[in-house]
């Protein structure tokens, strides 16, 4: 199961990046993507996908790693660049692609250099002093919703695997519902065990 696909892909090292506490790491995500959005023009753009490419080099990302993590947002991107080529010019196209790309890779290298753990820790540790949040449910839920996506994906290939071993191929009726059936069939059985240890009451 390739969940790195899907959640980003943990890489261990030593760089600052990697030794940085997850709190500044997510904060200077957020400052760096707003200043992504907020600042206009190609050459801004240009700048900040330079800014981004020095982090991915820090981070020590492969090449293949990189392909694979950004080929979907780059159909996207050239979707979204063609349309702006059409509805405002070559420069806000160019803008509009770059801008996407840098803001995939800067949340990739996030997730490259820190562990999920470590950042499913610091969320609940941050929501611990809000008096209407329950911190152990946050992250209890935050590390059920992080396990459902590759596992909802499994289930997705197994059921495209057993159909077409009915000869069934692609035929929608034969993937929907078995899917459906086997993913509500999971949530049931995590719910019942989640309220066999007391969890949910």
């Amino acid at each position: 199961m390739r969940t790195t696909a899907l959640l980003g892909i943990y890489r261990p090292g030593n760089s600052w990046l990697h030794r940085l506490p997850v709190g500044p790491k997510l904060a200077g995500l957020a400052a760096l993507s707003i200043a992504i959005v907020a600042v206009r023009g190609a050459l801004s753009a240009v700048v900040f996908a330079v800014i981004v490419a020095a982090l991915v080099g820090w981070a020590r990302l492969g090449w293949l790693t990189l392909w694979r993590q950004t080929r979907p947002v780059l159909l996207i991107a050239l979707v979204v660049g063609a349309f702006q080529w059409w509805l405002s010019g070559p420069d806000r196209a160019v803008e509009s692609l770059i801008d996407l790309v840098s803001l995939t890779l800067a949340a990739l290298v996030v997730t490259a250099t820190t562990q999920v753990n470590d950042m499913l820790d610091a969320i609940v540790r941050w929501s611990g002093p809000l008096p209407w949040v329950d911190s152990e449910r946050v992250g209890l839920l935050l590390a059920l919703a992080i396990r459902a996506v590759p596992a909802s994906i499994e289930l997705a290939r197994e059921t495209q695997d057993a159909a077409a071993a009915r000869g069934l191929g692609n035929n929608p009726r034969a993937l929907i519902s078995p899917f459906v059936i086997r993913v509500v069939a999971r949530a049931q059985l995590t719910g019942d065990a989640l309220a066999a240890r007391g969890i949910g009451d």
